[in-house]
């Protein structure tokens, strides 16, 4: 069915219609055999008045007892002067017959000579029958009782409640199994959506390739196409990106060659006066050689990234060694503009606590150190870079914390997720200056998030730009008791 309204409409017209015709069958099914009794109607008195005739009360009380007990049927004959056959002035006892002593319903009753026995009226309509027949010239009056059935009505009034209950089951199941239908593709759509906006590019729904065609199955087919083509596209790039670093990489190799040769050939025959012009330029082309390399280094660093976890080797360290390695070598990088470079735990603690978490070590300090780098690089000279190292309560469980504050110009507002995107610049010129490719912050980003942590940025008050590390923990880190 390819219509979605087609679906909810006829679905809700068959509920409908199917409720009713069952609670229509069960009723007949469950109520007591009447019509069949009544055609039985003529044969049952003939058969008493046989039985009077023959054995007189005594017979026709044998003859309804075993009518009784063949089929549950109580039969009273009465006479054309109202007496009963087989002499019975009171009820007859049935088991089950909740309302032998109730009100008796409204309606018309037997009256004039059987008005003693009103106790009938009490009975259940449906299961009296009153037979006026004529026999050998002489009229006679049979009444016969049915077993007692399952209750089908509610109330005084006679509500069909089995009628009503069969519509109220039948009619819920039915909108459940519409319900689950409508909403269980809704679903899938939705883990989808998430699992796909988590990273996870193979995220598909798992729609049928043919069969359905309505149009949250075509939604979920679109959607499937979609990531699909979004899959390809990134694995492309991503592709692309490591070809052309490994191109790049035998070119640059050879330019160092040829550098080197150039050098010694500057030395040896070369005039010495016009030497030290050719030895900047070369000095230049070098420089200018190890920019380019380091940049295709961190292209492939970024492509391994990306690719997931599968060459990350994790084990215990001490995430207190590595901030302060790293906070040593930076101020030691960093001499001609006076800037230093401090690390400290906040709050303060003592020697043995080391911090310790599961990580990769050369790429969780290859992480540290770009975003230490890259605020020794932007800080105000004279000033101070604080690497301050702490410990937090989330709500996933316990979380080391390390926080790097400059004294920069800062980031705006609105480019403060922007700058952890590969090749984003808030400065061109800025950035040639400082040797920054905008690389730094991508790596540092993807390298804590494939440790399950996270990598956030914000603007100090006091000015400057605090980027905030957040790593779990260590299975067995505990947080101590602050005095």
């Amino acid at each position: 069915m390819r219509s979605l309204f087609l679906r909810i409409f006829l679905s809700f017209w068959a509920a409908q219609a199917l409720f009713v015709v069952l609670a229509i069958l069960a009723t007949i099914a469950l109520s007591p055999a009447r019509h069949g009794i009544e055609n039985e109607a003529p044969q049952i008195l003939a058969e008493a008045v046989n039985a009077y005739q023959t054995g007189g009360e005594r017979g026709a009380h044998d003859y309804e007892e075993e009518l009784w007990r063949t089929q549950h049927v109580w039969a009273m004959v009465f006479d054309p002067s109202g007496h009963e056959l087989a002499g019975r002035p009171g009820r007859p006892r049935m088991a089950g017959d909740a309302r032998a002593d109730g009100p008796a319903p409204d309606g018309p009753t037997l009256g004039g000579p059987l008005h003693h026995r009103g106790w009938i009226d009490k009975l259940l309509p449906e299961r009296v029958i009153r037979k006026a027949l004529t026999l050998d010239g002489k009229r006679y009056t049979l009444v016969l009782v049915l077993p007692p059935g399952p209750r089908v009505f509610f109330g005084p009034h006679e509500i069909p409640g089995l009628g009503i209950t069969i519509a109220v089951i039948t009619s819920g199941l039915m909108c459940y199994l519409l319900a689950w239908s409508m909403t269980s593709p809704v679903t899938r759509l939705r883990k989808a959506a998430q699992s796909l906006a988590a990273g996870d590019l193979s995220a598909r729904t798992g729609a049928p390739a043919s069969g359905r065609h309505d149009e949250m199955t075509e939604l979920m087919r679109d959607f499937d196409r979609m990531a699909e083509r979004i899959e390809g596209l990134v694995d492309s790039q991503s592709r692309l990106l490591k070809d052309v670093s490994h191109e790049l990489r035998s070119p640059l190799a050879r330019l160092s060659v040829a550098l080197g040769l150039a050098r010694q050939r500057a030395a040896s025959e070369l005039d010495p006066e016009v030497a030290p012009e050719l030895e900047s330029s070369l000095n230049r082309i070098e420089l200018e050689a190890d920019r380019l390399n380091q940049l295709i280094q961190r292209l492939l660093t970024i492509s391994r990234l990306e690719s997931g976890t599968d060459g990350i080797r994790k084990t215990k360290l001490s995430l207190r060694e590595l901030v302060e390695q790293v906070a040593h070598d930076a101020e030691y990088e960093t001499p001609g503009r006076g800037c230093r470079v401090t690390s400290q735990v906040d709050p303060p603690s003592g020697a043995a606590d080391e911090f310790l978490v599961e990580a990769d070590p050369d790429l969780l300090r290859s992480a540290v150190e770009n975003v230490v780098r890259n605020a020794t690089r932007y800080t105000a000279e004279g000033t101070t870079v604080e690497v301050r190292l702490e410990r937090q309560l989330s709500a996933t469980g316990e979380e080391i914390v390390v926080r790097v504050l400059d004294s920069g110009p800062g980031v705006p507002d609105d480019a403060l997720q922007k700058i952890f995107e590969p090749f984003y610049r808030l400065d061109d010129a800025r950035n040639r200056q400082t040797g920054g490719a905008g690389l730094g912050l991508s790596i540092a980003d993807r390298a804590i998030k494939l440790h399950g942590g996270q990598l956030r940025a914000s603007n100090r008050k006091e000015g400057g730009l605090e980027v905030e590390i957040r790593i779990p923990a260590a299975t067995g880190f505990a947080l101590p008791a602050y005095s």
